[in-house]
């Protein structure tokens, strides 16, 4: 789950972490009210939208008076904005955070991820931060420091004086960088973040170090323990199949192609899509149901792959275990129905009870296309997709 940066800095403030002086204002007059309560003479002015690259697509203005942030706010509120990571229909800002200045002597990076190869937390720093960091990670990435973090030990000063150093950084400015990171760490381990970055993390001509930017991911399958992180959810940002799915109990999510997939199991789900592409097409969607998926979710699920309209055919994976072939069987046969769906589908059983579903499938009077494997369900996939089945 993504958050907006003036919600990632709420909770970076409660992790003693420094962050600018900021408030979030949804008309250009909350933005001046903001804009005169935090003092000063300058001011930045910024876009909340769950995407980076915001600078380049305008939605970052440095004001240096009353009238500035007004225009600025104007200008931003309302927009759609455009960027590297919002693909080319943009979104919509709602609202900006309006924060004070500050001298900028330097700017740098740093990420905490979890390295999968390695299985360990991955504390990384980079002396160029900024708006080309992507560029660096592509052109240059031994520029970017790595620690892995040992899981017995968690994060010793050590970590921190090492990231620090490779950057730079030295005297009191190292001693504050090591605080900051050590916060982050907390923050990281404590709210089951997936993702935390801090682009760029400046250092003032004070000597201080502060976040100016920050973008915190959790993990959705550790949102129980967080209901203080649930609450930040900004629907407007998520897709509304998405959230669809999610009431729902089902794992969604959209993609370009035009073949729609149904699935039981992620692993599963992500192996049909990847015989697709082998195959020669492109998946519409991760859609994993479940593993105890009822006839009822199953007719949920093809409502929402039917909503995307590049969908030009359905292939149908499901392995039965604890989910049982012809309930599934069952849930297609009544979403067919009821839908009226008009494009190929093909479906792919095995498992409990598949000699019941297939039969049920047989003798459902419908156009469904059964498939012996999964490369054989592929196949007849991609051909339906391009109508040549």
């Amino acid at each position: 789950m993504n958050v907006h940066e003036y919600q990632a800095k709420g909770l970076m403030r409660k992790f003693d972490i420094s962050v600018l002086d900021g408030e979030v204002a949804k008309t250009a007059a909350e933005a001046v009210e903001v804009a005169k309560k935090l003092g000063g003479n300058i001011w930045v002015v910024k876009a909340q939208i769950h995407a980076g690259g915001r600078g380049l697509g305008g939605g970052v203005k440095l004001a240096k008076s009353l009238d500035e942030v007004e225009q600025f706010a104007k200008e931003i509120i309302g927009m759609q904005l455009v960027t590297h990571q919002t693909g080319p229909e943009g979104k919509k800002v709602q609202k900006v955070l309006v924060e004070a200045g500050c001298d900028i002597a330097q700017e740098y990076y740093f990420g905490i991820v979890l390295d999968r190869d390695s299985g360990k937390i991955t504390m990384m720093a980079c002396e160029e931060g900024g708006v080309n960091i992507e560029d660096v990670a592509h052109n240059t990435p031994e520029r970017i420091i790595k620690v892995a973090i040992d899981p017995a030990t968690g994060f010793t000063p050590y970590v921190g004086r090492k990231l620090a150093f490779a950057i730079g950084l030295e005297g009191d400015t190292m001693k504050k960088c090591v605080k900051f990171l050590s916060g982050l760490y907390e923050l990281y381990t404590q709210k089951d973040c997936s993702v935390a970055e801090i682009n760029p993390l400046v250092v003032t001509k004070q000597g201080d170090v502060i976040a100016l930017d920050a973008k915190l991911n959790f993990d959705e399958n550790a949102l129980f323990r967080h209901p203080d992180i649930e609450q930040l959810r900004d629907p407007t940002e998520e897709s509304a199949d998405e959230l669809e799915a999610s009431k729902s109990g089902l794992s969604y999510i959209s993609l370009d192609g035009s073949i729609g997939c149904l699935v039981n199991g992620a692993g599963l789900a992500m192996a049909t899509m990847d015989i697709i592409k082998i195959m020669g097409g492109e998946p519409a969607n991760f859609l994993d149901v479940g593993g105890g998926a009822t006839k009822e979710t199953v007719e949920k699920a093809f409502k929402i792959i039917l909503n995307d309209k590049n969908v030009k055919a359905i292939l149908v994976n499901i392995f039965g275990g604890i989910m049982k072939c012809d309930i599934i069987a069952e849930g297609i046969i009544a979403a067919a129905k009821s839908l009226d769906l008009k494009v190929p589908l093909i479906v792919r059983l095995e498992g409990t009870n598949v000699a019941v579903g297939k039969k049920l499938l047989q003798e459902s009077g419908l156009a469904i296309t059964a498939a012996n494997d999964l490369a054989d369900a592929a196949k007849k996939a991609v051909s339906a997709a391009k109508g040549e089945l």
